[in-house]
């Protein structure tokens, strides 16, 4: 089982960056009436979402959100020995849009800088890739960018999935602490679920081809051409009811935590219904699952921190807490999360 306790971690900052550009689902001509669209509205709880413009990238946000932590942090970009870029939604085939970003950051060039292709659990993931670079004190501070542009993956005709994604890049900053307790992490993989969320074409196992650009109609609103994302709903939460409850106790289990002692479960934001299902499951108080899908929609990686510094930054910057989050999707990957804070850096959403 894939258990990991690293110490000496410190989590010390959060930040995120969305697109000015807000699309209501109230205002979506895919739904053929008013009834449809509220009953699509009640049932994901997902009334409105950010949507890049033309030319954006999800590094863009990334690179925003990290400028303005690294400020706030006071860290002088020098002293930043690693970079790892978490996304599906990269600037390029190569180079690995985390070099890019070492760049445009002006980050020293002895900089260690790679990508993670992961979508939903990519912050958790990322956040075990980086805490473990950190661990033995040769790296002493870390950036973990996280960013996807769901809506360019998603066809604008498919009623099913489009008005479920937003996008968004988020910023998180981790330090080698010999003092603290580190984060404890519980990870996973199911590959032959593989085709329950899946872009078809656009890779070397599949290359575009003039077949990849026409629309399909697989029926019941979905329209899409293989160059889309293809989900397949029900699977999916299938997948999610069992795998996320399971992820979360299992943690608990290993390393003797608490449920009952955590302050905050930030878990990623597919949508409304799956989402109280897993919370009912687990018997987590509603004040304390905090979601932010209603106004930014599912955003892949960032929905975990997203989610923190919308809904939790008054509590992370002025108190200590602990916290455990959830992440399940594409892959089909998942995991789970447990770290403590204490007065973070956590600046004010950024729009742009």
């Amino acid at each position: 089982m894939a258990y990991l306790s690293i110490p000496s971690v410190k989590l010390v900052g959060i930040s995120a960056c969305v697109p000015q550009n807000i699309e209501r689902n109230s205002d979506s001509t895919l739904f053929s009436n008013a009834e449809e669209r509220e009953k699509f509205i009640l049932s994901t709880g997902i009334e409105e979402k950010r949507v890049a413009q033309e030319g954006c990238c999800s590094s863009d946000f990334c690179f925003t959100a990290a400028e303005k932590l690294i400020h706030e942090l006071n860290w002088e970009k020098t002293q930043i020995d690693a970079l790892v870029f978490v996304s599906q939604t990269p600037d390029y085939i190569l180079p690995a849009t985390a070099c890019v970003l070492q760049e445009r950051l002006n980050l020293n060039k002895e900089c260690l800088a790679f990508d993670i292709s992961l979508g939903c659990s990519g912050w958790v993931y990322g956040m075990s890739v980086v805490s473990s670079l950190l661990l033995n004190g040769c790296i002493k501070k870390a950036l973990l960018l996280c960013g996807d542009l769901t809506t360019r993956q998603n066809c604008v005709k498919d009623k099913t999935s489009y008005p479920l994604f937003g996008d968004a890049g988020t910023a998180t900053a981790l330090i080698y602490d010999s003092n603290s307790n580190g984060i404890k992490v519980h990870l996973a993989t199911d590959g032959s679920g593989k085709d329950t969320i899946i872009i078809p074409d656009g890779g070397y196992r599949n290359p575009t081809t003039n077949k990849s650009l026409i629309y399909e109609d697989l029926g019941e609103g979905k329209i899409m051409t293989r160059l889309h994302s293809r989900l397949d709903g029900m699977s999916v939460f299938s997948f999610a009811i069992s795998k996320a409850p399971k992820s979360v106790m299992g943690l608990c289990e290993h390393y003797g935590i608490d449920l009952n002692s955590i302050d905050c479960f930030p878990f990623h934001q597919a949508n409304m219904f799956l989402n109280e299902k897993i919370r009912t499951k687990l018997k987590i108080d509603a004040d304390k699952m905090p979601y932010c899908m209603e106004q930014f929609g599912n955003t892949s990686c960032a929905s975990l921190p997203l989610t923190l510094v919308v809904k939790r930054q008054k509590e992370l910057t002025s108190s200590k807490m602990k916290i455990l989050g959830c992440a399940f999707g594409v892959g089909l990957s998942w995991g789970s999360i447990y770290f403590e804070t204490d007065k973070i850096i956590v600046p004010d959403l950024i729009e742009i």
